[in-house]
């Protein structure tokens, strides 16, 4: 056991509860790792003997660490993870046990699938679902437990789970970017997407939390009125780190690394209470799974510091709210990475024609990238001066902006002062990789040599959005390579295709300040989509050229789409509910009674003044604000109940959705509105519950 407090040496425990390749390379037969390399790398199936092999080296690993149980973790349309506990305990004739583990047992599980959320694709009675070991995701131990991560599908074969999708597309990414690449005469087999995402979140402490019904129950404050200080003075960010939080860092990068999750960067973000966690790259599939398992620990690690971690997207009015910006890029088996502009001139034409693919696809699916990170958390985020706009749109920078309209026009481009360049096939200017600003309004900005997609809320899993993300540039590089395999001057008709592909999408560049109200006009003049909610764009899932899209690669089928689409809008309307319910148990047992009870103390201070003949202007004046407020609550309480009630009538998922977000939220804004101004006239010992100022500044 590691003990605190020391210095550590952190190569030595890193990756310590982890079936890591070292590890495997260490325990199983020559031949058996082979085989399970080709997997990994070919996806090729298992044989059971070998499978077999595999589990009792897991099993014996976990067992000399204290492990007890293994799980199938899973990442069902929860949004959250998955598990099921068996023990490896095998009873003998003689009334004793062993410790087994079997192939089989490592390849398949079963779990009851009925009451995960299916958008229609499974009964209550149709219970049977099963897991599958996805043997390019390493297991690991926790909580005395080998987590084995697997996939998720229904008893009929339906997906059920965000890894599956994933995984697909990961594949047909890779398949279309080595058909490109053959052209450009490369040797590489497998071609693999990489995300770093970088995660924010707030710490408020424990106490003070469990005074709060709305953190308790929605994971952001539902009431609250400003506090006299926010980050107006952009002290906060990159600022010094409270002890308390650097202790709570320490001790979690320590959890982190043991679980081989390379966490790299942290600091204090903008907003009061306020942070950021950043990992190194990794595949997707891989960093989807590190990226869940890092929220659960960072909420654990939390509570032993007296802390909750809060990874709401807006916990916090008036303040910036959590985002997780997706860092992708796509690398090949022998190292090179394909967005990495490069210095030679067969590299420079590559990275531009897997660059105008790239924009080509965003502009196609802008509506699955935006519904790919819509949720009602990040409903509250996008848009705000924290976050990009609801509008998607490409950031490319001045230098690589140049080099694109250059490509458009045919003209000849300059570098530096005495050399010229003819864009197209022949060369290209040596490209820096920090080339560009950092464009904190766009939504996906090219940073040197990846993308940052940057509209992710703090608390999504990272997988849907990379499902579609590769899904979307496969289908590009798919259409490139159509047109290109069979030419006879490649040269000449792919600088024709990067030519007629950027003069037909380049409307979705745009470098400016996305949070300028004139983009908005200006985006709608460009024919760009604007979807500001959940709502208006998770129905856009099933749109027949999506459909077409993820049937022709087989990511999804139309009914697991609309499966999705229901799934998605239900859980919307079910977190405005719950989030409706608090409110009116907060206003109803704490805030009107509070309001209640301070005017008729008023009322009291009236009458004595009275009595003795003194001047009560001003309590008569604050009693009548008081009542005022206080009746205007009750109305509200009464408009919200009964638009509650009233949305148990909507059975279609869409219009449930629409009701709630044009009727229910609108009532919850209303009735805070009236209740933060009430606050403001309360005495804060009266008040029933902390405050934004107790809450972001007593950490």
């Amino acid at each position: 056991m590691i003990e605190y407090g020391r210095v550590e040496n952190v190569p030595d425990y890193f990756g310590c509860n982890v079936f890591n390749e070292d590890t495997m390379r260490d325990m199983l037969p020559k031949n058996v790792y082979q085989a399970l390399v080709r997997t990994k790398k070919l996806g090729m199936a298992l044989d059971i003997d070998v499978a077999d092999v595999i589990a009792s080296a897991m099993k014996d690993w976990a067992v000399a660490r204290g492990v007890t149980h293994f799980t199938h973790w899973f990442h069902p349309l929860t949004g959250f993870s998955a598990e099921k506990h068996d023990s490896f305990i095998s009873p003998t004739v003689d009334g004793r046990v062993i410790m087994e583990f079997s192939g089989k047992e490592l390849i398949k599980g079963e779990s009851d699938a009925s009451s995960f959320p299916s958008g229609g694709l499974r009964a209550t009675f149709e219970a049977r679902g099963y897991t599958a070991w996805d043997p390019t995701s390493p297991a690991f131990i926790k909580d005395n437990t080998l987590y084995i991560p697997t996939a998720f599908c229904s008893y009929t074969g339906e997906i059920l789970d965000k890894k599956t999708p994933l995984l697909r597309s990961m594949d047909v990414l890779s398949r279309q970017a080595i058909r490109i690449l053959r052209l450009f005469g490369s040797t590489a087999t497998r071609v693999t997407t990489t995300v770093g995402p970088e995660q924010e979140y707030f710490l408020v402490d424990k106490k003070l939390y469990d005074q709060r019904k709305d953190l308790i129950f929605t994971g952001r404050t539902l009431f609250g009125a400003k506090a006299p200080r926010g980050q107006e003075l952009d002290d906060h960010y990159y600022g010094n780190i409270k002890d308390r939080v650097h202790d709570y860092m320490t001790d979690l990068d320590r959890e982190l690394w043991k679980l081989g999750i390379l966490a790299k960067t942290e600091h204090n973000e903008v907003a009061p209470a306020q942070h950021e966690l950043a990992p190194i790259f990794t595949s997707s599939n891989v960093a989807a799974d590190q990226n869940a398992l890092m929220m659960e620990i960072m909420k654990k690690v939390a509570l032993k510091h007296g802390l909750v971690c809060l990874l709401h997207e807006k916990p916090f009015a008036g303040v910036n709210g959590s985002g997780k910006h997706n860092n992708w890029s796509m690398s090949t088996d022998e190292g090179e990475n394909l967005l990495d502009p490069g210095a030679s001139p067969r590299e420079n034409i590559q990275f531009l024609t897997f660059l105008v693919a790239i924009v080509k696809a965003v502009d196609e699916y802008a509506d699955l990238l935006r519904l790919s990170v819509a949720s009602a958390g990040n409903d509250h985020r996008l848009g705000a001066n924290e976050a990009p706009p609801a509008i998607i749109s490409i950031f490319m920078g001045d230098e690589l902006q140049a080099i694109l309209d250059a490509l458009e026009t045919g003209e000849m481009i300059k570098a530096g002062e005495s050399q010229e360049f003819e864009i197209g096939v022949e060369a290209l200017p040596n490209f820096p990789k920090d080339n560009t600003d950092r464009n904190r309004t766009s939504p996906f900005a090219f940073t040197g040599n990846k993308f940052e997609f940057r509209s992710l809320g703090s608390a999504d899993t990272i997988s849907c959005t990379n499902t579609i993300l590769n899904t979307i540039v496969a289908n590009s590089l798919r259409e490139f390579a159509d047109k290109l395999e069979n030419s006879r001057h490649f040269k000449h008709d792919l600088n024709d295709l990067l030519v007629e592909t950027l003069k037909k999408h380049k409307r979705v560049i745009f470098n400016g300040n996305g949070y300028d109200a004139s983009w908005v006009e200006e985006a709608a003049r460009r024919g760009l989509p604007n979807y500001i909610s959940t709502v208006d764009a998770m129905p856009h899932y099933t749109d027949e050229k999506n459909v077409q899209l993820f049937e022709s690669f087989r990511v999804y089928t139309q009914k697991e789409l609309r499966s999705r689409t229901d799934a998605l809008l239900e859980n919307y309307s079910k977190v405005i509910n719950i989030e409706a319910l608090t409110m009116l148990d907060m206003a109803k047992k704490q805030i009107l009674p509070t309001g209640i009870r301070y005017a008729s103390e008023l009322a009291k201070a009236i009458k004595m003044k009275k009595d003795a003949g003194l001047d009560r202007s001003l309590e008569t004046k604050l009693a009548n604000k008081v009542t005022e407020l206080s009746n205007a609550l009750s109305d509200a309480i009464d408009k919200l109940d009964s638009l509650v009630i009233n949305a148990c009538d909507k059975s279609d998922t869409e219009e449930c959705a629409r009701y709630y977000r044009d009727e229910v939220f609108s009532s919850m804004q209303s009735m805070r509105s009236i209740a933060d101004e009430l606050e403001m006239s309360v005495p804060e010992d009266m008040w029933p519950f902390p405050t934004y100022g107790d809450l972001m500044f007593r950490v």
